[in-house]
């Protein structure tokens, strides 16, 4: 029993992908009500924590509970390889993909130090590295058997008893999927969606542009899921997979950036509301995740400029989520307090 309805988290068609979405449960009203009361009577003036008071009500609606917790935040990096990435989309080669998930498993990148520093326990999941995706502009990036192998290791990836969840990715070439995602979901050109990513300029860029726009007049028109799975890869599917599975496990959810965010935007699109469990950490220095966030209604809790994936900016709004919760959980009422409220 899952978010209050039996539901399996099996998935064997796309129908039972979309049987999910449609299960997907609301936010405990009992838990938003008590945060709502607890907030006006801590030591401060009425808002005068800002976005921080939403965020504790944010995340004791989706964990269906009051006092919200802070005491088992778990992040999942998700890697893939792209067969669009053979076209020169990258400033990298594909191997990097392979080289920085041993580089995740051995401690040496920046999301182990952001998960370390605010007590996250980080797992990668590499999803299939040796086969990349096929190159989209020829066809779907993903059979339906490899897309629900990749919703399913989503799935299985969020475990019971997890309170918070940080998402990240990791593949080489994996903004140009992304900025076809979008696009082919919102509508505009292809150069609006369409970034640097790891540092492509010039000749480079205006090809990338060519392959989002190629892909995005191949495949636009089909159903959100089918957006996802003709042009996406398997670590973006996998993420939408772990999305769902976190709302229907009541757990929480920071997006990273632009990746992570277009990666989901299909859920939303094929069931609104799908993605009120999720906040985006931070608004990437890619142009198009900007865009991204506003057809979606986010609002971004930073905006640092980062630009580097692997769900670092998630985490790092993680420590904005811990600090939310000591606030509202730990500060005295002016009862306690022995401190006179406005009159």
């Amino acid at each position: 029993m899952l978010g209050g309805r039996a539901v399996t988290l099996t998935v064997s068609s796309l129908a039972d992908v979309s049987a999910l979405l449609a299960a997907l449960p609301e936010g405990e009203a009992a838990a938003a009500a008590a945060a709502a009361a607890r907030e006006p009577r801590l030591t401060k003036p009425a808002g005068s924590l800002g976005r921080l008071e939403e965020l504790s009500a944010w995340l004791a609606t989706w964990q269906g509970a009051h006092p919200p917790r802070f005491e088992r935040p778990v992040a999942r990096v998700f890697a893939g390889n792209h067969g669009v990435a053979a076209l020169g989309v990258s400033a990298f080669p594909p191997e990097v993909t392979v080289q920085m998930v041993a580089n995740f498993q051995h401690g040496g990148a920046a999301i182990n130090q952001l998960c370390r520093t605010f007590g996250i326990a980080l797992d990668v999941v590499a999803l299939d590295l040796d086969h990349p995706t096929a190159d989209f502009t020829q066809g779907p990036a993903l059979d339906e058997a490899g897309f629900l192998a990749a919703f399913q290791a989503g799935l299985d990836s969020v475990p019971d008893g997890a309170d918070l969840l940080v998402l990240g990715e990791m593949g080489i070439g994996n903004t140009t999927p992304a900025a076809a995602i979008a696009c082919a979901l919102f509508g505009g050109e292809a150069a609006d969606w369409t970034g640097r990513g790891t540092g492509v300029v010039g000749g480079a860029l205006a090809r990338k542009i060519e392959v989002v726009a190629a892909g995005v007049a191949r495949h636009r028109g089909l159903p959100p899921l089918e957006i996802l799975r003709a042009l996406g890869g398997r670590e973006l599917v996998a993420l939408a997979g772990a999305t769902v599975a976190a709302r229907l496990r009541r757990v929480p959810v920071l997006l990273d950036g632009y990746v992570v965010t277009a990666a989901v935007a299909p859920l939303e699109a094929a069931r609104p509301g799908a993605l009120d469990h999720c906040q985006v950490g931070h608004v990437s220095a890619e142009p198009g995740h900007r865009r991204l966030v506003g057809a979606l209604g986010k609002a971004p809790l930073l905006d640092f400029g980062l630009r580097l994936g692997e769900g670092s900016g998630a985490a790092l709004a993680a420590g904005l989520v811990k600090a939310a919760v000591a606030c509202h959980t730990g500060m005295a009422t002016f009862d306690e307090a022995g401190v006179s409220d406005k009159g």
